[in-house]
């Protein structure tokens, strides 16, 4: 009797996949426990590293397989890695030609996506694939880039494709009516293609205007959703976001929401707060608040601010009433805040740059929320431990990682008390792309 009570008395641990961007729910929240409270001196354990191509695609995880897509020379790899160990299981890779016109890595953005069968990946030239996620064969691929007419986008094709009841969702970006597809997940064919430009009416007069054809695709992932008992595929586009029935594709509603300026894209992802979706960009676009209509036909603006949150593509964390995120355009002038979901205000922010010094604390980073405390992953390779709450923020443990300098601009994945993240150092070189050195690296966050 008494072991038995010790047992019930025990906190209960629970351990979860990763198997796509931001987590099995889709808000870098994550539903694991049994957590370290406080990490060792030199940060938490590592379990194993690696050396890797370059790209922008956080890996995903589900059970006994760790995904990551990357590229190295003029291949883009899909490689299949254990978690624990960090040995590879299978590669499948083919060639790519993909040039940042800003001059920043030509890797994959889009993270996988893995089901229980298979692997999807969506590449930075629109390569669309579907692997068996038990050996990498080759079950299906489409070049949308071919299948569609597709205007350039400013860093390459960087939208997490969504899989749902047979469907992969992806935000294609094409014309004439092609802004969004679904495809079958088992074939590769296409079931229903929508949205156009003019299903954004509300374009401001003074807007800076795409040469035609315009862009539609953004840097966001679409998300599935339900508000007043109805499904809703929630797309942020470059115009905005709409809303499609996911079963065909057809529009529900449509906010538009972008920039003034021509140079600037929208890549947070809609953040839903009951019948409510919070939207966030920066290049001086700022938050807004909308309140779906009861009948989903249309949207109320409950709050827009300019100021209150400039998600540049890091999506904000909704807790308890409040958004955290992060908050600006370039490193310098960015913070970590938070704001009141009821109106925008704003409650607290955390400065990144010191005065007195060049040492910056996060620059516009990604966090995830696990076991009542937030991860935190700087731009800069700083990776910190914090107790954040509407009423305070308090950093318990920083390190800095030793292979990590600017930029670290991929998301931080949290898989059974392991805690996998990406980034680079400079080593030389004549451009941006043979200049950086690129490293995954697995932590030990487990109290076990």
């Amino acid at each position: 009797m008494v072991i038995l009570s010790l047992v019930l008395l025990a906190p209960a641990l629970y351990a979860d996949d990763w198997p796509s961007f931001l987590g099995p729910q889709g808000n870098s929240i994550s539903r694991e426990t049994g957590l370290l409270n406080e990490w060792p001196a030199d940060g938490p354990p590592v379990l194993w590293k690696k050396k890797v191509g370059e790209g922008y695609a956080a890996p995903a995880v589900l059970g006994q397989r760790l995904i990551f897509f990357h590229r190295k020379d003029d291949q883009e790899i899909i490689e299949c890695i254990h978690p624990e160990t960090g040995v590879t299981l299978w590669t499948h890779a083919y060639e790519t030609h993909f040039v940042d016109p800003y001059g920043y890595n030509g890797g994959p953005r889009a993270a996988p996506v893995l089901t229980p069968t298979h692997c999807y990946t969506l590449g930075a030239e629109g390569v669309l694939t579907c692997v068996a996620i038990d050996s990498g064969h080759l079950h299906w691929k489409r070049d949308l880039t071919v299948d569609f007419d597709i205007p350039a986008g400013f860093f390459g094709i960087g939208s997490t494709p969504l899989v749902d009841n047979n469907k992969v969702f992806v935000m294609v970006g094409g014309h004439p009516q092609a802004g969004v597809a679904a495809f079958d997940a088992m074939t590769g064919k296409t079931l229903w293609t929508s949205v156009c430009f003019d299903d954004f009416p509300d374009a401001p007069v003074r807007i800076q205007r795409d040469r035609p054809p315009e862009k539609l695709a953004s840097y966001s992932s679409p998300v599935l959703t339900t508000i007043h008992d109805t499904q809703h595929l929630l797309c942020f586009m470059r115009p905005g976001i709409i809303s499609l029935d996911p079963i065909n594709g057809k529009k529900r509603f449509a906010f538009w929401f972008r920039s003034q300026l021509h140079d600037s894209v929208n890549a947070a992802q809609p953040v839903v707060i009951g019948n409510r979706i919070f939207l966030s960009a920066a290049y001086d676009t700022g938050a807004v608040m909308l309140e779906v209509s009861p009948d989903n036909t249309s949207t109320n603006v409950v709050w827009q601010d300019e100021f209150a949150m400039e998600n540049h593509w890091s999506t904000s964390i909704y807790r308890a009433g409040y958004i955290y995120g992060f908050s600006g355009r370039h490193e310098y002038g960015s913070d970590f805040r938070c704001i009141d979901a009821k109106n925008g205000k704003l409650i607290w922010r955390v400065p990144d740059v010191s005065s007195s010094s060049e040492d910056v604390f996060y620059g516009r980073g990604s966090a995830v929320c696990a076991d009542g405390r937030f991860i935190i992953l700087g731009e800069r390779g700083t990776l910190s431990l914090a107790d954040v709450h509407h009423k305070y923020f308090q950093e318990i443990h920083r390190i800095q990682i030793p292979e990590f300098e600017y930029p670290c601009w991929t998301a931080p994945v949290l898989s059974h008390g392991r805690l996998f993240i990406t980034g680079c150092r400079p080593v030389g070189g004549s451009t941006r792309q043979n200049r950086e050195e690129y490293h995954l690296i697995c932590l030990n966050l487990s109290k076990n």
